[in-house]
């Protein structure tokens, strides 16, 4: 029999994403929901136990509603896309890249919490350097970053894209979570292995799809005597071996003239670069992935097919 997947949320910007990326699988049997009886708790409470793995692609609260619906003994194996569960210690974190024996965590887990599209970028840059000692854990962190606006989901989607919207944005560009409180700060914290809060300043650009994180450091701050050189050589170590992660080869990286938030739209890759001058006092580290790619819908089914093979 064909494993049975359940996308709780499917008619969702993220559930749509990740039932394309299904759509030509023969691997497998989706089960849904009629978008008419999205809201039908006993129906989704049947596909969630009949599930083999249930993907969620909900609100917090809705997430979590819908782990109590799981029946005390089901085997239903869960991918939870909210943030929710992202710091629980009973959830598999899951960005496989993360360190060498996560891929492995993620395929014997029950429960993963998906990452989010900024702390995938985040997290990517920092942790490296925590777990090779070149960075402190109470050394002042700083994360910019600006994603496409579907991140948002369906209603920032309507706000940017319908000019009759009530509420209609037509800045190409603009800065929110203003009072530098956003949800994604205690992921960033806790799987950036932090001891301080990082301050995190995201933005939305009039893009779809697409995202660059950056983490700009003072290079005296770090455990040093440490170069631009020594912090590529971190990050090419950690992800050494695995194709999703591409480290950009230093002299490219320092050439770069521009990085193109939307140059992988639509993948399920992320790209690091080390960009600065090679004598200079700063550095700043870049992530450019999807939002919903390696960001979101990507990183779910990454973390579905780790989870069937496990």
């Amino acid at each position: 029999m064909k494993p049975r997947i359940f996308i709780d949320g499917e008619h969702g910007t993220t559930g749509l994403q990740i039932r394309n990326r299904l759509a030509g699988r023969r691997d497998i049997e989706v089960l849904s929901i009629p978008e008419a009886d999205r809201r039908n708790d006993q129906m989704r409470q049947d596909r969630l136990n009949e599930a083999d793995v249930a993907i969620l692609c909900l609100p917090d609260a809705a997430s979590r509603q819908a782990v109590d619906m799981l029946e005390g003994s089901n085997s239903t194996k869960v991918i939870d896309t909210s943030t929710a569960f992202r710091t629980h210690p009973d959830w598999a974190y899951g960005f496989a890249e993360m360190e060498q024996e996560q891929a492995s965590r993620i395929a014997k887990a029950r429960l993963v919490a998906n990452p989010g599209c900024y702390p995938t970028g985040a997290v990517s840059l920092i942790r490296p350097l925590r777990l090779a000692g070149i960075l402190s854990g109470d050394t002042p962190v700083t994360i910019n970053a600006v994603s496409g606006y579907t991140g948002g989901g369906k209603q920032l989607i309507a706000k940017m894209e319908d000019e009759a919207h009530p509420e209609h944005i037509d800045a190409p560009h603009f800065a929110y979570g203003l009072p530098l409180t956003h949800k994604h700060v205690p992921e960033i914290q806790a799987h950036g292995l932090l001891n301080r809060l990082p301050l995190f300043t995201p933005s939305v650009g009039r893009f779809a799809q697409g995202m660059i994180v950056q983490v700009p450091m003072h290079l005296d701050q770090l455990n040093g005597p440490v170069s631009l050189t020594d912090i590529h050589a971190a990050l090419n170590d950690h992800y050494a071996g695995q194709s999703i992660v591409e480290v950009v080869p230093l002299e490219q990286s320092l050439s770069a003239e521009r990085i193109n938030a939307v140059e992988l739209a639509g993948r399920d890759t992320m790209r690091l670069y080390v960009c600065g001058t090679p004598d200079g006092p700063h550095v700043n580290l870049i992530a450019q992935l999807d939002n919903l790619g390696k960001g979101a819908s990507g990183a779910a089914v990454q973390n579905m097919d780790l989870m069937l093979a496990g």
